[in-house]
């Protein structure tokens, strides 16, 4: 059983003051208090259940008739929840402050326990693998209700090329703790301490601070900040790359013993997508960025009056840009209005996020950095962190990780094992809510200026999703390429930050030096290894779906809920399939892409 933790991706405000009253997270749906008897009774329950599961089932799974098999799938999505309700309280409060002892110990000992309360179901996956096909389909041909986990076993079934020995998936099982989740942590918590002395500022800024100040529009400020966050990153060089390499390394020793063919294998298998179909996102991608990023940047250096840009420019705010910050009830009504608008239904499911404590807000000592949308269980409700600053992209952010919310209310009906979305559909209903506030916000532009800061301010938000994304899946295939030909320097693995960034970012920027250790603070290379492609596949995917939309698809409202709703019991063949779509197309990405283009067209269009 695997538990994932939610990911995250100076107290300026912490719940009030220039942006309103900034909510904060009521976790007492999950559990009322830390030691409370209720979080210690379902502690107990695991432990007792996942006992009784592997004395039931445990050398029995082939005896099973159709009624028999269902019962266990039923069992074992009811630990399922329990795990995962134990592990996301526990999980939510450390990202709440990863500096506090106190929770840090109180999810260790919590990710310890649960592990070892789920090891006799280990042998769960393997032993139902070596089911004979016959005799499954048999049993699903039988029983309706057994047949609808069918695309659950399917992707079990899908890792058993790559099936270990039960004693030896039982060990990686139990030494997961002290394995890349270990690492994980230590990731988290380096980070979240780290403070930034940045020239011209009274005080010393943490990371989310740090990096708010490259889109001021003071290029100074800019500047000073980005050669803080290079000096410290310059210091902490060596811990993070051994992070890397020590990640790296055990990812290529448990990929060799599991025959994948690849480092991104493991990855394609979990998203359910062929890695073809990723090597044709890949490839258009890089085919485009002269055409998306080289000619954006080369404007916006027009713009900004200079013959280069530098690091600290690619986010900065244009000349003609007057500086707003958005309140928390501005940013709600506009997010709000533009999903009633294109259905009130999406409005509705929004509303509780903010009336019930299911959004972390405000920048606070010690928070997990960046914003996410964690679903928790599917028998309680997602939360959302963010750190709002009260920037217009902060906006953008409430209407992406908003979306992951109502994408993950609407597919919790699947139950447990069915309403987990492949990460490469999991970003579709989080880049769709920002296209439908974008455009919202475009309708309403009162002047050319407005007009193109918004268009600019979206390119340069799908620029950042898309070519960035990709450019971050390429150094990572190379990082983990080059730590299998052995150790990696801290020079060496700054090389190959460099290369994707020249070729990405193109001749419109002149790279400062400091540049290449900034990979050091994303976390997605720690946390969840070759994720970052799902960005790119689900900005692409959303721009076909939105200019089905846009083209006045008959009943598309229907098909999109229906999608969201289906979360991960379909291919996504059959999901797309109602929108005259089909991602295996290599075509179908250039759609997605050549919105990108015309936004940039339209730019253009403006200068003459």
């Amino acid at each position: 059983m695997t538990l994932p933790l939610p990911q995250p991706v100076f107290d300026a405000n912490a719940s009030g003051g220039a942006f309103g009253d900034l909510p904060d997270w009521d976790l007492t749906d999950l559990y009322p208090t830390p030691d409370g008897p209720e979080f210690a009774a379902d502690m107990a329950e695991l432990d007792r259940a996942c006992a009784a599961f592997a004395a039931a089932y445990e050398g029995k799974l082939g005896r099973q008739d159709a009624a028999g098999l269902l019962a266990c799938v039923q069992e074992y999505e009811r630990i399922d929840v329990i795990a995962g309700r134990l592990m996301s309280y526990a999980g939510l409060r450390y990202y709440q402050n990863t500096i506090d002892p106190e929770r840090a110990q109180f999810m260790g000992n919590a990710e310890g326990r649960v592990t070892d309360a789920t090891t006799p179901l280990v042998f769960f996956s393997l032993e139902f693998n070596r089911l004979d096909d016959d005799h499954l389909a048999r049993l699903l041909a039988a029983n309706a209700d057994l047949a609808r986990y069918k695309p659950v076993f399917d992707r079990m079934r899908a890792m058993r090329p790559h099936q270990l020995s039960d004693e030896l998936e039982k060990f990686l099982h139990d030494e997961s703790v002290v394995g890349a989740s270990a690492w994980n942590k230590l990731f988290d918590e380096t980070m979240a301490a780290l403070m930034f002395t940045v020239d011209g500022e009274p005080d010393e800024l943490n990371l989310e601070a740090t990096l708010n100040l490259l889109t001021d529009p003071q290029r100074p400020r800019r500047e000073a900040a980005a050669h803080a966050l290079a000096g410290v990153f310059q210091k902490n060089t060596k811990l993070f790359a051994r992070i890397h390499n020590t990640l790296a390394k055990e990812k290529e020793i448990h990929d060799r013993w599991r025959k994948m063919p690849t480092p991104q294998h493991g990855r394609h298998l979990s998203n359910h997508v062929e890695p073809e179909v990723v090597e044709a996102l890949r490839n258009a991608v890089v085919a485009a960025y002269p055409k998306l990023s080289h000619r954006y940047y080369r404007l916006k250096a027009k713009w900004l009056g200079l013959d280069k840009l530098q690091v600290w420019d690619r986010n900065a705010p244009l000349p003609q840009e007057t500086p707003k910050t958005v309140d928390w009830a501005t940013a709600q009504k506009t997010v709000t209005d533009a999903y009633a608008a294109f259905d009130p239904r999406m409005a509705d499911l929004a509303k509780p996020f903010f009336d019930k404590g299911w959004i972390d807000a405000g920048v606070k000592p010690g928070k997990a950095p960046g914003a996410f949308a964690h679903p928790t269980v599917t028998t309680v409700h997602p939360y959302v962190m963010l750190n709002y600053l009260g920037k217009p992209r902060d906006v953008m952010t409430l209407a992406h990780e908003l979306g992951h919310g109502v994408h993950q209310v609407l597919a919790a009906g699947q139950g447990e094992l069915l309403a987990s979305t492949p990460l490469t559909l999991a970003e579709t209903a989080s880049v769709f809510g920002e296209m439908l506030t974008f455009r919202k916000l475009l309708d309403g532009a009162k002047t050319p200026a407005e007009k193109k800061t918004l268009l600019a301010g979206k390119v340069e938000d799908m620029i950042n999703t898309v070519v960035r994304q990709i450019a971050f899946y390429d150094f990572e295939c190379k990082l983990h390429a080059a730590r299998a030909e052995g150790e990696l320097t801290p020079d060496d693995i700054n090389a190959l930050w460099m290369s994707v960034q020249a070729q990405s970012l193109g001749d419109a920027f002149e790279l400062m030096d400091g540049y290449e250790t900034f990979w050091a603070y994303i976390p997605h290379f720690v946390h969840s290894p070759f994720y970052v492609y799902a960005y790119a596949f689900g900005d692409g995917l959303v721009n076909a779906l939105y200019a089905a939309y846009a083209g006045g698809l008959p009943g598309f409202e229907e098909k999109y809920f229906d999608m969201l709703k289906a979360g991960g019991s379909k291919h996504h063949k059959d999901l797309l399939a109602p929108f005259g779509l089909d991602a295996s197309d290599p075509r179908f990405w250039d759609k997605g892409l050549s919105m990108i283009a015309g936004f940039i067209d339209e730019l253009e269009a403006m200068e003459e």
